[in-house]
């Protein structure tokens, strides 16, 4: 006869349709008439399972091959995976126990000896996968079309977190992937960089050393050799490992295995006399008492490695020494485990049989073994967050107040509450209930995943920012050409007309500012924020210092000409200079009060767009962007207003035409980005500031400087004093 539990506790629960989901390997048949029930077993309306080695070893019986070998006898108990599976009892009671925690609903648990037996542990995953027992004898029932989840709490390989392979498989523990880089990260900073590793012969030490072997090649680490090991190694196979080790020169060992294995390797090392190495481990065995206690040669003496953080379950250590195999469900396992634990026996086998006789009453807190050690917390704790992870998405199905919709009339002999399946809002998924993605995710098209925004900002390899790094390096390259022409021909009446020692600063501050848009393009930093606003201000008020320098230097050495006049003492080479520090010195001061009081600093702009983050250089002071603008709109307007007056001056003096073009163009340019840069949407507002920047240098560089290339080049008959300081025309 069969009883059917869970799955019909579940639908009358819940009142819907249990489909697709990680709970239904917990709501699973129990045969009433198991001839081999699991060893730990309760019943509830929702079934836990569990597998864990209470042995670590079997033994086969007959192994002719011409009748079915009967089923493993299981040898060398593990106290360890007792201390698991009491881990998972605990939790399930303390939840029964729970008015908050699936009130009304039971949880029960069914707990399976794998006896350290790949084969056993495939079959007993596959009872409880399908919810079919009679896997577990022998029947030939494997399908199951549900796909239910895994929890594990001590699997760590990477090759778990492939979704594709295994969508259902959750684990309580992190991946080797984050372990592995950690592990050669700690093994650069000691500055080993000539290291061997030995690793398990299975998916976890072939996945983890190659990850960590990917690191270390990264990080300028050797591996002089990297030894596949198992227990089952044959004795040839293991001397050819001792050899290679005693021949290499390497003194430290990254040690990917487990506690077992180790074991057995560290007993054949010091058979060889294999000593002296520094080994480096993982979590599997760097924390495992039991192991530092059998090293008696002091073989793993100041070895490192990364353990799972240390932690406690309150109640736990007392609910496992508390224990009683006269009062315990699953009598049989315990009776085996108490006879080891205390060395006695139940039963008298035969009359030479000298153990004493157990009673059922002997006190664990009176011994110390390996099972009354606390020091595996960690990992119980694992499976303690498993079970209850378990509950907490049951009890978010106990949720459920939906109605039927008009089209659908209820089931009498089922509860009024159905589904209606809408898809969620646009940023959430589909739990129990629609729940909101964290504010740097977003739900994929199906909306059952959030997936993390795509982070957008002006880089190096899209093509408006390479576009822009070419003109920035293109303008500042014609800069530099220009400079080098008007050194070469700096004694020339065109070059000495008017101050050549501004005309090469006014280079040097377009040299800067062509390059400093570099500072905009790529990811925004602190540092790339704080330099951006600060670079541009100070070396465009440098510009037009030049330039309104250059302009006072026209209109004052037009005065000179007019009789009596004596205007260039006062605005002569040291009075041009001072000028332009002053006028620099303005902005430098603006552009420290803004950097003290309210630096500009990098912010992730969530709100322009729902899917995608754009990173971004906030202001921090609004005050301080347009001091700093404004100063040198400032200086730019006063620059044009002089130059404006200029321009009717006498031919041999038409360099105020040029600047007056160039400041008409560097206005237009600025005043046309304020609504340009305060509309632009995401990393469009950093490609008009850019373009405002090239735009504007451009426009001096050409207007100021190309017509004196032209004559110096091009028309050097003109580049003669008598053409240059003609007279003025008679009016």
């Amino acid at each position: 006869m069969w009883h059917i539990v869970g799955l019909h506790c579940l639908k009358t629960l819940l009142g819907q349709k249990v489909t697709d989901s990680f709970i239904l390997k917990f709501c699973q048949a129990t045969p009433l008439n198991s001839h081999h029930p699991p060893p730990h077993l309760q019943i509830g309306d929702i079934i836990v399972g569990g597998i864990f080695p209470f042995h670590s070893s079997w033994e086969i019986t007959d192994l002719s091959y011409l009748v079915k070998p009967p089923p493993l006898k299981c040898m060398s108990l593990d106290f360890r995976a007792f201390q698991y599976s009491q881990s998972l009892i605990f939790a399930v009671e303390e939840i029964n126990n729970s008015s908050s925690l699936l009130p009304g609903v039971s949880l029960g648990y069914k707990i399976y000896d794998t006896c350290g037996s790949t084969a056993v542990g495939v079959r007993m995953a596959m009872a409880l996968m399908n919810g079919n027992d009679n896997t577990v004898l022998d029947e030939p029932y494997t399908y199951s079309s549900v796909s239910k989840a895994v929890i594990s709490h001590y699997a760590t390989c990477e090759c778990l977190s492939d979704k594709r392979k295994y969508p259902s498989f959750l684990r309580i523990i992190p991946s080797d992937y984050h372990q592995s880089r950690a592990l050669a990260e700690m093994v650069r900073h000691f500055g080993w960089t000539w290291v061997g590793a030995i690793r398990r012969d299975d998916d976890y030490g072939n996945s983890g050393m190659a990850a960590f072997t990917e690191v270390a090649e990264q990080l300028g680490i050797c591996l002089e050799y990297s030894l596949p090991f198992f227990r089952t190694y044959s004795q040839r196979k293991v001397l050819r490992i001792i050899e290679q080790i005693k021949s290499s020169t390497s003194r430290v060992i990254v040690g990917f295995l487990d506690n077992l294995d180790l074991e057995i390797l560290l007993s054949v090392f010091l058979e060889h006399n294999i000593t002296g190495y520094q080994w480096v481990g993982t979590e599997a065995w760097i924390f495992d008492t039991e192991l530092a206690t059998m090293d008696k040669h002091k073989m793993l003496q100041g070895a490192i490695g990364l353990a799972i953080p240390k932690t406690k379950v309150t109640g736990l250590r007392n609910f496992i020494l508390n224990i009683n195999p006269l009062k315990t469900v699953g009598k049989a396992i315990f009776t085996e485990f108490w006879e080891a634990l205390f060395n006695c026996r139940y039963t008298k086998h035969d009359d030479s049989d000298d153990l004493p006789v157990c009673t059922g009453e002997e006190k664990l807190s009176k011994i110390e073994n390996t099972f009354t050690d606390m020091t595996l917390m960690p990992i119980f704790n694992n499976v303690y967050k498993g079970v209850y992870a378990i509950a907490h998405a049951l009890h978010a199905l106990l949720g459920c107040k939906e109605t039927c919709s008009t089209k659908m009339q209820p089931d009498p002999l089922t509860p009024v509450c159905c589904f209606d399946c809408i898809p969620c809002a646009e940023g959430e998924i589909n739990s129990i209930k629609c729940e909101q993605c964290y504010q740097d995710y977003w739900t994929n098209a199906q909306r059952d995943e959030c997936i993390k925004k795509e982070i957008e900002y002006l880089s190096y390899e899209e093509t408006m920012g390479c576009l822009l790094t070419t003109f920035s390096i293109t303008g500042a390259f014609m800069t530099i050409v220009i400079g080098v022409i008007f050194f070469r021909y700096k004694n020339t009446p065109i070059v000495k007309a008017n101050n050549s020692e501004l005309s090469f600063l006014l280079l040097f501050s377009l040299t800067l500012c062509f390059l400093c848009s570099l500072t905009f393009i790529g990811r925004p930093s602190e540092w790339s924020c704080m330099l951006r606003h600060t670079a541009f201000g100070i070396t465009f008020v440098l510009c037009i210092s030049c330039v309104l320098g250059k302009t006072i230097v026209v209109l004052m050495a037009f005065r000179a000409t007019l009789p009596g006049s004596n205007v260039m003492k006062w605005f002569g080479p040291p009075q041009q200079r001072l000028s332009v520090l002053a006028f620099t010195l303005i902005q430098v001061i603006i552009c420290i009060l803004w950097l003290i009081i309210s630096p500009p600093f990098p912010l992730k702009n969530l709100k322009r767009y729902k899917d995608k983050i754009i990173l971004e250089c906030h202001l921090g002071s609004s005050i301080g962007f347009w001091a700093v603008l404004g100063y040198i709109g400032l200086l730019a307007l006063l620059c044009f207003v002089l130059a404006f007056l200029a321009r009717k001056l006498p031919d041999n003096f038409n360099e105020a035409k040029f600047m007056t073009f160039s400041m008409l163009i560097f206005c237009a340019v600025w005043i046309t980005f304020i609504p340009a840069y305060i509309s632009s949407p995401g990393k469009l507002t950093v490609a008009v500031e850019i373009f405002a920047i090239l735009a504007s240098s451009f426009g001096l560089l050409f207007c100021i400087f190309f017509p004196k290339c032209y004559i110096i080049i091009l028309k050097p008959e003109k580049n003669h004093k008598k053409l240059i300081m003609g007279k003025m025309p008679v009016k």
